[in-house]
């Protein structure tokens, strides 16, 4: 049983009954309203902020793993490599005359091996030039916006 009294005070001030009947927003001065609207804007990018960083952080997560695997996946294709190159050189043996074979197939396996990663090098080089990595594109759009404005300007 509630034992506090309650007071009408509807009386109190003329038109009152009509104001409470109207939406909360109505009743509010717009200073207040403002405020609200700043304060919710706030809390909402504060919010989606944090969301984004807890999304970031999830997908760092699966990019540390998927870089582990890929990691552990390109040492152990490295191991089959090393056992495929031991292959050659010993196949490679059985071809040469029996004494130069265990020094000659070797440095034939390995010279042609060091070749061939010279030349994968170079060709990694040149796809990183900063000629190939300059977004040419996007530099030309850009100036063409440029060129857009100044006309429109004058």
């Amino acid at each position: 049983m509630d034992t506090t009294a309650r007071v009408d005070t509807s009386f109190d001030r003329p038109g009152q009954a009509e104001r409470d009947k109207r939406p909360l927003g109505e009743n509010r001065s717009l200073i207040a309203l403002f405020s609200d609207l700043f304060r919710e804007t706030s809390t909402l990018v504060h919010q989606e902020a944090e969301l984004a960083k807890a999304e970031i952080s999830e997908k760092v997560s699966e990019v540390g793993k998927g870089i582990a695997e890929i990691a552990v996946g390109g040492a152990i294709i490295f191991a089959g490599f090393i056992i495929l190159l031991i292959a050659a050189s010993n196949g490679l043996a059985m071809m040469l005359p029996p004494e130069h074979a265990s020094w000659l197939a070797p440095l034939i396996v390995g010279l042609a091996v060091i070749v061939l990663g010279f030349v994968a090098l170079a060709m990694g080089k040149h796809e990183l030039s900063s000629n190939n990595l300059k977004p040419s594109r996007t530099l030309q759009s850009l100036q063409r916006d440029a060129d857009l404005v100044k006309e429109h300007a004058r």
